[in-house]
């Protein structure tokens, strides 16, 4: 059962505190001073929040009330850079979440060019960083190549713990956007598009309270089509990245199973549909499995599926974990993959993994916590 989400702060939009002020018979402006709190001082309780009258945090906390910051259980730090976080909820479960300063592999992901100093703190040992995000305890999608998929779907988290996970780490971290340059991608644990309201509802949140652009913010998705279509008709929602993975359908089939819902031919037709803004690409993510879909002929497919779209491709070499019975490509494959994808005019490329020391690369979130014999390349 997911915690309630009306007994913590964190997670109430602006409306939402607005009415809890009315209810406490408070002017409208203590919302204004809630949600400054809340979401840039990142307070931990209630008895924190100084700038509204003691009587009335003693209010709040009559009525149930918390901040609701989740709690960093464990933290994994990479040779790279890269912390995995362990996050824990109040009912016990727990997700994780990733710190990977100067962003993703070079190519940042608000379309900046790599290696521009963007920090608003010139002391700062990196430049700009990505927080990845978790949207469900478990995922239910059950991607062949994800270690994430072995663990089933337990819940979705609700707005607030999927905000709290990008202030836990802020805070741990001590940055605050937009003074330092901050990225959220929500492809963390789970499927974003099967807890759709929640998702957005933090998405909103993190650009209208948080203060992070939805220019700097991405979500990925395993081809959810219908929420694709309802996705593109949001006023305020972060870049779209689509999981591909493969070039025909008897072989996502087999390593995406939710490709019998909605084929590869539904997923690219909801691709063409999408409303872009100005100057930008739809995202397709592959991972690349050794002798399975990195041939030369899949590489072609590819091509002829994108045809048309403006879209980009990142090549992800498949991250190895226990359980996973795949193996990673050679890199002369990849790059010959890569090679066909540019010279048919496709921006493509390739995605360095970050922390696979400590199981927090692209597929392998799976809240390990003994890491002694994690793969370091």
């Amino acid at each position: 059962m997911n915690p309630e989400p009306d007994k913590t702060l964190t997670g109430m939009d602006r409306p939402d505190l607005i009415s809890l002020m009315q209810a406490a018979g408070e002017p409208a402006y203590r919302a204004s001073q809630l949600a400054e709190a809340v979401y840039r001082q990142r307070l931990n309780s209630v008895d924190e929040i100084s700038t509204i009258p003691r009587r009335l945090r003693s209010q709040l906390i009559d009525m149930g009330l918390s901040v609701g910051m989740p709690q960093i259980e464990r933290k994994f730090q990479s040779q790279d850079g890269t912390v995995r976080y362990l996050i824990r909820f109040a009912d016990g479960q727990t997700v994780e979440t990733v710190w990977m300063p100067e962003g993703d592999d070079g190519e940042a992901g608000d379309g900046s060019e790599a290696g521009e100093t963007l920090s608003g703190n010139p002391s700062r040992p990196w430049d700009r960083a990505t927080i990845c995000i978790s949207s469900q305890v478990g995922c239910a999608v059950d991607c062949q190549f994800c270690l994430t998929a072995l663990l089933g779907v337990k819940r979705n988290l609700n707005a607030g713990e999927i905000v709290g996970q990008v202030s836990a780490v802020l805070r741990d971290q001590n940055v605050s956007p937009p003074q330092d340059r901050i990225n959220i991608v929500f492809m963390g644990m789970g499927e974003p598009f099967l807890n759709y309201d929640n998702f957005m509802k933090a998405a909103r949140l993190l650009v209208q309270e948080v203060g992070i652009p939805e220019s700097r913010m991405t979500v990925s998705t395993a081809g959810i089509v219908p929420r694709i279509m309802d996705f593109g008709r949001e006023a305020i929602r972060p870049k779209l990245a689509i999981s591909l993975n493969a070039s025909n359908d008897d072989l996502r089939t087999q390593l995406m199973p939710i490709n019998r819902k909605w084929n590869i031919e539904n997923l690219i037709s909801a691709a063409r549909d999408f409303p872009l803004r100005n100057r930008e690409r739809i995202t397709f993510e592959y991972v690349l499995l050794s002798g399975v879909n990195d041939s030369p002929a899949n590489s072609h497919d590819v091509v002829n599926l994108l045809r048309g779209i403006s879209a980009k491709v990142n090549l992800i070499a498949l991250n190895p974990g226990p359980g996973i019975q795949f193996s990673t490509p050679a890199q002369e494959q990849v790059l010959d993959f890569q090679s066909t994808l540019t010279k048919a005019g496709i921006p493509t490329f390739i995605r360095r993994p970050r922390g696979r020391d400590i199981f927090a690369a692209c597929g392998q979130l799976k809240r390990t916590v003994e890491i002694a014999k994690a793969p370091e390349s």
